[in-house]
């Protein structure tokens, strides 16, 4: 593996990880308004860094404690942002909500395959697929998916006056195309990382104990958000998104 890379790749992993624990302690002053959004604030920091941090300071962090007089200020968001048409900040937080559902997904789905291949062979690696990394790609959406509806479901729930069921079905709509887009993104980078530049390009293997696999998952997650964007930009425009 290049020196050069694995530089890189420590320090942007490292630059990540700082970023995502600034945000997380922050959140203790300042907690969001919609609880779920301090989790998905320090998750995507793990693969956005400066990026996301610059974004939350901007756009994302919350008053002081003590200067939140109502906590429920946020829950009319949405829907005043639905007439008015989408703005790139609201789709981008919209993104970035699914982003970290797929986040999540994607660590617990790799760790575990890597760990116990069995987990793999499961999902079709072997009798299936040729390929691992096609079978932990299915583990990753399902696990993805299902932390995205969760995740959706505690922004909806808040935001509108509807059942418990109704909104887990509005969370399983909002969250179904947004999540395919951003997998879209993320899969075709790691496909290229995978069959072609590493193997091909550096003449080595990219594995998922290493830095450079997760330096490659953080651009990754990157082309997941440019790819994602213009489908929650329709999802709030019809409504089917909350925005946040």
């Amino acid at each position: 593996m290049p020196l050069a890379l694995h530089i890189v790749a420590l320090i942007s992993l490292a630059l990540a990880v700082v970023c995502a624990i600034w945000i997380a302690q922050d959140e203790r002053k300042r907690p969001q308004h919609m609880w779920i959004m301090n989790l998905v604030w320090p998750l995507c920091a793990l693969f956005g860094s400066v990026l996301v941090l610059g974004f939350y300071v901007s756009v994302g962090r919350a008053p002081l404690r003590q200067d939140q007089h109502h906590h429920g200020h946020g829950h009319h968001h949405g829907h005043s942002h639905n007439m008015s048409g989408p703005t790139a900040k609201s789709v981008a937080k919209g993104a970035l909500h699914c982003g970290s559902g797929c986040t999540l997904g994607d660590i617990i789905a790799e760790w575990l395959a890597f760990f116990f291949p069995a987990v793999a062979v499961a999902f079709g690696w072997q009798w299936f697929f040729a390929e691992k990394i096609f079978a932990v790609w299915v583990l990753d959406f399902i696990l993805a998916f299902g932390f995205g509806v969760a995740f959706q479901y505690f922004a909806i729930k808040p935001m509108r006056d509807i059942s418990k069921g109704e909104a887990l079905k509005e969370a399983v709509k909002a969250d179904a195309a947004s999540l395919t887009s951003w997998q879209i993104g993320m899969y075709g980078f790691m496909a290229i990382a995978h069959f072609w530049l590493f193997p091909q390009v550096l003449g080595v293997e990219l594995r998922a104990n290493t830095v450079e696999f997760w330096l490659m998952m953080q651009i990754a997650m990157l082309c997941g958000f440019v790819t994602a964007f213009p489908v929650n930009w329709w999802l709030i425009k019809i409504g089917v998104k909350e925005a946040m």
